[in-house]
């Protein structure tokens, strides 16, 4: 199935296509650093540290670094387009990593429909209000793509639903998101290595 509803979006990859392209959703600068919005973006940051890789800057509008991970080709990646953008970095890594079918596209983002501390894996289904994905949809024309959804709970109104997201966090609840990071790069190597069924299975199970 080819993520841009027709023939031939691989073609400009040169070599062997990446078995899976993880994308870790956030906002790029300092002043983004370390909030809620952006523990998508901590995760491909960590899973590239657990690989012995570092992300860099690539023509496709985004921090990228290629794994392997269960025998894998993986590429992970942190756009640098800012969030509600997410799409535009995304279309271009598909086309680069000769990536045909949306299973092998796993995106990481912050959950407000989860609490602090849950972890889930996903498997297409609706945006739930999350700009980055539905950039992504909208430049993919699919919404068909896996997600790691790491729960962020909810803002205590709608008013302040930004800054839920983009501020700093208090240190106990920084301690829960690095746990969530570590859980959801680890369920990204459970689709690596088992699929996304597994992954579904396992990750969801705990509650």
């Amino acid at each position: 199935m080819a993520l841009f509803g027709r023939r031939g979006a691989a073609a400009e990859r040169r070599g062997t296509p990446a078995d899976l392209l993880v994308i870790g959703l956030g906002n790029p600068g300092r002043e983004y650093a370390g909030s809620r919005h952006n523990v998508g973006a901590e995760t491909v940051e960590l899973l590239a540290r657990r690989h012995g890789a570092t992300l860099r800057r690539s023509k496709e509008r985004a921090l990228v670094a290629e794994v392997r991970i269960a025998g894998k080709r993986v590429v992970l990646a942190f756009p640098q387009t800012y969030m509600n953008l997410s799409g535009e970095a995304a279309a271009l890594l598909v086309k680069r990593h000769g990536v045909t079918d949306p299973e092998r596209v796993v995106v990481v983002q912050d959950e407000l429909d989860l609490p602090v501390g849950r972890v889930k894996v996903k498997r297409g289904g609706g945006l739930a209000g999350h700009n980055g994905l539905r950039s992504i949809k909208a430049h993919l024309h699919t919404d068909a793509f896996v997600r790691v959804r790491i729960g962020i709970g909810k803002p205590p109104s709608k008013e302040r639903g930004a800054d839920h997201v983009l501020r700093r966090v208090s240190k106990k609840e920084r301690a829960e998101l690095d746990v969530s990071v570590e859980e959801a790069a680890d369920a990204v190597e459970l689709i690596a290595a088992e699929g996304v069924e597994a992954a579904m299975q396992q990750v969801n199970a705990r509650g």
